[in-house]
């Protein structure tokens, strides 16, 4: 067989990912909030991340519906009264009334009735989620989602395992089914879409101040250097 017939061959086999979905924008007024087996015991698993940022990140992305209220929130958990442990309680203290699934032995959460019929009784089409761990409480919801229809964002930065090269190898599993494996600032800015919006900048800028705090401070010293600031020398020859 002929070079260019092999390559050709393998080329054809080969899965085309950089046109296989369009890109879709997420709807505030369409997606849902997915909180999925951030627990306490599971916490110890997320080893890919820096501990303490990793909690960060955990608390940003629960709090998504309270920078988005429309967005319908379902937390779930897996064996909470075993090692797993609870959900932490900032989370649960985030949405006193929203649905708590405790699946007592469904690995996938799509495996729950109870799971599957809350998450139709939203009528949402979009779904944004993160657990632990990236590999199966994840990835495995993730892709059975968008087996039956729907859009997913993972949210990469909420959701943690034992190694970063498991958790690359699950991201790539994800995008390879269309999942969006996104971070937690560009899940922000395409549900609020402008600065000038509602959510805008005025809601936005003290969520991120608390949640991400990079920007916060961004924000911050654009503020005192408009309030206070005061050039030093040097800074006026400074290209604009």
């Amino acid at each position: 067989m002929k070079f260019t017939t092999l390559l050709t061959t393998a080329l054809t086999a080969l899965p085309i990912l950089a046109d296989s979905f369009p890109w879709e924008r997420l709807n505030k007024n369409d997606s849902l909030l997915i909180i999925v087996d951030l627990q306490e015991g599971l916490y110890s698993l997320a080893r890919d991340y820096d501990p303490t940022l990793f909690k960060q990140n955990m608390l940003a992305h629960s709090a998504l519906g309270l920078a988005f209220p429309t967005l319908p929130v379902i937390l779930t958990t897996s064996a909470s009264t075993g090692p797993n442990g609870p959900i932490p309680q900032e989370i649960f203290d985030m949405y006193p009334t929203a649905p708590v699934i405790a699946r007592q032995g469904e690995v996938n959460a799509w495996d729950s009735p109870e799971f599957r019929a809350a998450v139709k009784a939203t009528g949402k089409k979009q779904i944004i989620l993160a657990g632990i761990v990236t590999d199966v409480c994840t990835a495995f919801l993730a892709r059975s989602l968008r087996a039956e229809g729907y859009s997913v964002w993972a949210n990469q930065e909420a959701s943690g395992t034992v190694t970063k090269e498991i958790r690359d190898l699950a991201n790539d599993q994800m995008m390879r089914a269309g999942v969006n494996v996104v971070s937690l600032f560009s899940i922000v800015c395409d549900l609020m879409r402008d600065w000038r919006s509602s959510p805008g900048a005025k809601e936005i800028l003290p969520w991120l101040d608390t949640y991400m705090p990079v920007y916060g401070m961004l924000a911050r010293g654009h503020r005192a250097a408009v309030e206070n600031g005061t050039l030093i020398p040097g800074e006026a020859d400074l290209p604009l």
